[in-house]
């Protein structure tokens, strides 16, 4: 089903309680608007650009985001959990309180993005970019975090036991303000945890 709304833009509006449940939207754009405890649950968005929103309260479980972007949005007390993001950008968004896992999360942009505290154990994040985002505090045990872009990042008290960290980029404050028992690394990594630590190799 076609989109009516599709190609229109919507700025300063109040959604707060909308119910929108199973809706599909299009290249929809929305600027300044608020969605405080709105049903969003298993809405489908495609090429949908929301900036400066309110998505406080909101539930998103089973919704389905695809090229779409929440730009410096503010979620907290939401639920996102079963939903799929794809090729979604967070940047400069706020996430707290939130309930996020189990989801999906493939090839997304969550630069700049706050997300201190929350529970995101066992999630894959595979290829995300988490440069320079807020993880003070975040539990990411058990997670899969391949190919992962923390440059940049806040990670004092960051978990990551047993997480999956090959091949993603870090600071040198990442290999000492983070927790890493059981985290799997390769071997650069395994050497600039090292030097981080004031460490040499020698034989």
């Amino acid at each position: 089903m076609e989109d009516e709304f599709a190609d229109r833009s919507f700025e300063d509006e109040n959604y707060n309680e909308i119910d929108a449940h199973g809706q599909r939207w299009d290249r929809r754009s929305y600027t300044s608007c608020s969605f405080i405890d709105a049903d969003l649950g298993g809405l489908t968005t495609h090429g949908v650009v929301f900036t400066d929103c309110d998505f406080s309260g909101v539930d998103l479980t089973d919704s389905t985001h695809i090229g779409s972007a929440f730009r410096n949005c503010e979620f907290r007390r939401s639920r996102l959990w079963h939903s799929t993001f794809r090729s979604t950008s967070f940047l400069g968004s706020a996430i707290a309180d939130s309930r996020i896992t189990p989801a999906v999360f493939d090839e997304v942009d969550l630069m700049l993005t706050s997300l201190g505290g929350l529970d995101l154990r066992g999630l894959d994040l595979t290829g995300a970019r988490l440069r320079d985002a807020n993880l003070v505090g975040t539990d990411l045990r058990k997670a899969t975090l391949r190919g992962v872009d923390f440059g940049g990042a806040r990670t004092s008290g960051l978990r990551l036991n047993d997480a999956d960290l090959r091949g993603s980029i870090a600071d040198a404050t990442f290999w000492t303000s983070a927790v890493l028992d059981g985290a799997r690394i390769d071997t650069v990594q395994a050497l600039a945890y090292v030097h981080a630590h004031g460490l040499t190799v020698s034989d």
